[in-house]
């Protein structure tokens, strides 16, 4: 059967070859510095160039006034601020504040969905890159010990 050892090799390297190809390209796309700062402002410069951001009310951050699990805060993210490129979320008092950098190609709503972690009570702003500018806005989102609630 030397016909399906062959079709098996190949099978196997065409699988080893796409299991290799995202995680290339995500490693090359993937803007570690900014993700491995530990300081908000940091961050913000390492991404952005600048930690300057105008306050939006155009932008919508859904999030819990108090989160009972830390290791999984729901957020959303909507704006009707035009040509926006980007929405990054900082969660300012954890050890590496940026949780998140969503690229959005034109004609995609600005809208996002994820969940975050958050280490402990602190600010959580959302910044929108448009083609004009950064722009944000933040909550305070508390986090509970234990789960109780209080």
């Amino acid at each position: 059967m030397q016909v399906g050892r062959r079709l098996v090799l190949k099978g196997s390297l065409a699988i080893a070859a796409l299991a290799a190809f995202p995680r290339a390209l995500l490693a090359a796309a993937w803007p570690e510095k900014p993700f491995m700062s530990t300081a908000a402002s940091d961050a913000l410069v390492n991404l952005f160039g600048t930690d300057q951001t105008t306050p939006s009310d155009q932008i919508t951050l859904g999030l819990p006034t108090i989160a009972e699990n830390g290791a999984v805060v729901p957020v959303d993210v909507s704006t009707t601020l035009q040509n926006v490129e980007s929405i990054s979320l900082v969660v300012e008092k954890n050890p590496r504040p940026l949780a998140a950098n969503f690229e959005l190609m034109a004609g995609v709503p600005p809208e996002i969905s994820s969940r975050i972690k958050m280490g402990q009570t602190s600010n959580v702003m959302a910044v929108v890159k448009t083609d004009s500018g950064l722009y944000s806005t933040t909550r305070e989102v508390k986090v509970t010990i234990g789960g109780c609630g209080g």
